[in-house]
């Protein structure tokens, strides 16, 4: 396995700044974030694909610092029923064409939510029971069969015309995708092309294990991202685990995420590498740093320190 970084952590940063704290921290391999909901400013791909000088600059850049690019990152929900999402869709095709021209093979995104019926104008997270009430089933059978599944065997048909190989779809909440389960009811229907981007961070305050889900996944880890969570004692018994508070609100919230390292112990990591790796895995690990709880500066360094500690080579 090889360490990256996402580079929307270094957001505020010029493009060469970047780069230079990339060398300083010792990781391999960057994550380009840009398009969706990612402000990133360094790796564009409507800005590049208009501008192939600027792309050979950035590239020539990249390459002289002994650096590669992990993947091309445009989370986005390609579903949403309003511009947002035809916006987004344009946005993850364009990193896609992107991606097929210099090479990069693994594009990490989300599944995307829709609605939950014909004429609704906001996506719907279905994560009730399906016996109750009664449209309930329908619902959920519009989401993915008349919905969800057209789109993505386009993007499968869009991806392999481009040349990528791989789309990694991170298990995230309010995502049609958000644990191996409806990983796999979406591979099964558009093909081995679609995997996961395996985050432990959303699994654990979701109250699953993710050494188990990796095993769950085998062969379907397609990427990886290095992320902790810390389930906050006292408060999580009280409000349970499904949190609405703004993610900065670290004080009052049932779980954080956090360094890697200050949810799950090095121990832990070390097993979750071993079996990530135990099925197949042998890609990027990228830290995706959301710790609120810490200085920037603190949560990078200290992530990247229990990630070299723990992935195995």
């Amino acid at each position: 396995m090889k360490l990256s970084i996402c580079t929307d952590v270094m957001g505020d940063m010029s493009f060469t700044d970047m780069l230079d704290k990339c060398v300083d921290l010792g990781v391999e391999g960057i994550e380009m974030t840009g398009g969706g909901w990612s402000k990133g400013p360094h790796f564009r791909a409507d800005e590049l694909l208009a501008d192939k000088g600027l792309l050979k600059q950035k590239l020539a850049e990249i390459k002289a610092r002994g650096l590669e690019i992990a993947a091309l990152n445009c989370s986005a929900n390609p579903l949403d029923p309003g511009a947002m999402g035809e916006r987004h869709l344009k946005e993850m095709k364009e990193t896609i064409t992107l991606a097929g021209e210099i090479g990069v093979e693994t594009i990490v995104t989300m599944s995307g939510l829709p609605e939950a019926a014909p004429g609704d104008t906001v996506p719907n997270w279905l994560v009730y029971t399906k016996s109750w009430p009664d449209e309930m089933p329908e619902r959920d059978r519009y989401q993915w069969e008349d919905r969800a599944f057209p789109l993505w065997h386009d993007l499968v048909e869009f991806g392999q015309k481009a040349g990528i190989k791989r789309y990694a779809l991170e298990n995230f909440s309010a995502m049609l995708v958000w644990n191996p389960e409806t990983l796999f009811r979406l591979r099964n229907e558009v093909g081995e092309m679609v995997g996961m981007n395996l985050d432990p961070s959303h699994l654990m305050w979701m109250g699953a294990e993710p050494i188990a889900s990796a095993r769950a996944l085998g062969k379907a880890i397609h990427h990886c991202h290095g992320k902790d969570t810390r389930i906050e004692r006292g408060l999580c018994d009280v409000n349970g685990l499904l949190e609405l508070k703004d993610v900065t609100d670290v004080a009052n919230r049932s779980w954080n995420y956090v360094a890697v390292g200050a949810g799950r112990d090095l121990q832990w990591w070390k097993e979750f590498f071993s079996v990530v790796g135990m099925c197949g895995y042998n890609g990027w690990v990228s830290l995706e740093m959301e710790d609120f709880t810490m200085s920037t500066n603190a949560g990078i360094q200290s992530s990247i320190d229990a990630l070299k500690a723990t992935i195995i080579r």
